[in-house]
């Protein structure tokens, strides 16, 4: 296992556009053991909830200042709002694990986390959420990952 591919795994799994839907795959074919693709990505991932946290908590305050910042992120916002609204008021912090869990586009741990402090949700409970999401997704990802396209099978009732 070389640098570059443990770079690129934990930069795919810090992305908001691939998070574990991306990393995991990549390092299982590049040679990666599925165990150690599975922690590795997964354990960055659920970084993403303290980080973002950190990031609302002080830098956005001072980006709300520009124009382009504020669009942007109320958009982003909004959008989040919305997806998460209903977990939310139905199940509490678990609504936003159950959210997170999800490994499809715009379900992870960047949107449950923007989405869980915009509807107030306590940071340990936003913390807690996200990890049990990206530990479930993970493990999606993961056995999808090394049962190949089969997998789906068990999810999906073909007709």
């Amino acid at each position: 296992m070389d640098a570059a591919t443990l770079f690129w795994t934990g930069f795919l799994s810090f992305l908001p556009i691939s998070e574990l839907r991306g990393a995991i795959p990549f390092a299982v074919s590049k040679g990666i053991d599925w165990r150690f693709a599975y922690l590795y990505a997964a354990g960055l991932n659920a970084l993403v909830a303290p980080v973002c946290w950190l990031f609302l908590s002080t830098f956005h305050k001072l980006f709300l200042r520009m124009d382009w910042y504020r669009s942007l992120f109320g958009r982003f916002v909004e959008k989040a709002r919305l997806k998460v609204h209903a977990e939310v008021e139905k199940w509490g912090w678990l609504g936003i694990a159950a959210f997170v869990a999800i490994p499809l586009p715009v379900t992870g741990a960047w949107t449950g986390t923007i989405g869980a402090w915009v509807l107030g949700l306590g940071k340990r409970k936003t913390l807690a959420a996200v990890v049990v999401g990206v530990a479930v997704a993970g493990a999606i990802v993961t056995a999808v990952t090394v049962l190949g396209v089969k997998a789906f099978d068990i999810f999906v009732k073909r007709v």
